[in-house]
């Protein structure tokens, strides 16, 4: 029992280890709130691009000497922005136009860093460093998380009508078009609080895992966003705590955790898991009578 204590309180000794859950649970709060709606809409590979793109940007505002939160929004909202134009002036396929521009963006951002001199080892930002979040940047974390759970907390009926029926939303006066607006920009924002926890390789994982964990859980939209938050938040928290007693990456480790509990409720989830499921079809086919053979007359 006394180890188990010390397994949790030894690392709030270090001023680093507060910063780092700290961090880590708004951002697994916040993506776990918005990855329910790109699971309900197909936003996966979206939440993919965005997260990757945001790279030039944060390299751009390295060598100008600006947040790095400020050019990983403006790449974020700007790949949105042109991935729709893609699409919409080609032939080519919204999937096609995504692959596209966030592979391009994210070999420019690569170039980049292996082009500037710099102290700052800038690969942090592909696979995080939650441990050395400095003031400055979990004021902008706090910051931008309070925009995405009001704007979240404000157009919550709007956004979940958007997203099981966008027809009916148009139908009711609703825009699809700035609903859809609205989401994009929020995604961006919560991919760049993200990106201080697990780097922008790993961000994905955090914007749709648990939201697709949830999904695999209930069928009701507003339990959703609570187990989402909860597996989210406990990943964030396990995950923490497992790096620093292993000695090994935090963003990782917090990305492990959500996919245990993806593997999990894949596997046991009452009504829609593998094994569940297998041991209903075995259940029924056990219970129907024999067939008898009728012979020849």
């Amino acid at each position: 029992m006394t180890a188990l204590v010390e397994w949790f309180t030894v690392p709030f000794q270090f001023d680093f280890m507060r910063r780092a859950l700290l961090v880590s649970v708004l951002a697994g709060a916040t993506c776990a709130i918005l990855s329910c709606w790109l699971t309900l809409i197909g936003w996966s590979l979206l939440g993919d691009a965005v997260s990757h793109a945001v790279l030039p940007g944060v390299v751009l505002a390295y060598l100008f000497g600006l947040p790095f939160a400020a050019g990983a929004l403006t790449f974020g909202a700007g790949s949105v922005a042109l991935i729709g134009v893609v699409n919409r002036t080609s032939r080519v396929k919204e999937d096609a136009a995504i692959g596209v521009v966030f592979t391009s963006l994210f070999a420019v951002g690569v170039v980049l860093i292996s082009t500037v001199p710099s102290d700052t080892d800038l690969t942090h930002i592909l696979f995080g460093n939650v441990l050395g979040v400095s003031t400055t940047d979990i004021t902008q974390i706090l910051v931008m998380a309070a925009v995405v759970l009001t704007a979240v907390a404000v157009k919550h009926r709007d956004l979940t009508l958007y997203a099981f029926d966008p027809v009916h939303a148009h139908a009711i006066g609703l825009s699809p078009r700035r609903l859809e607006a609205l989401l994009l920009g929020l995604l961006s924002l919560t991919v760049v609080i993200a990106l201080q926890a697990v780097g922008i390789i790993l961000v994905v994982a955090m914007v749709i895992i648990p939201g697709a964990t949830a999904y695999l859980l209930t069928d009701q939209f507003e339990r959703m966003l609570r187990i989402a938050v909860a597996v989210s938040v406990a990943a964030s928290v396990l995950g923490t705590y497992a790096s620093f007693h292993l000695d090994v990456s935090t963003g990782g480790t917090i990305v492990l955790a959500q996919a245990g509990a993806f593997l999990l409720a894949y596997l046991f989830s009452v009504r829609h898991g593998v094994v569940p499921t297998a041991w209903r079809t075995l259940t029924r086919r056990r219970a129907r009578p024999p067939r008898r053979d009728r012979g020849l007359r």
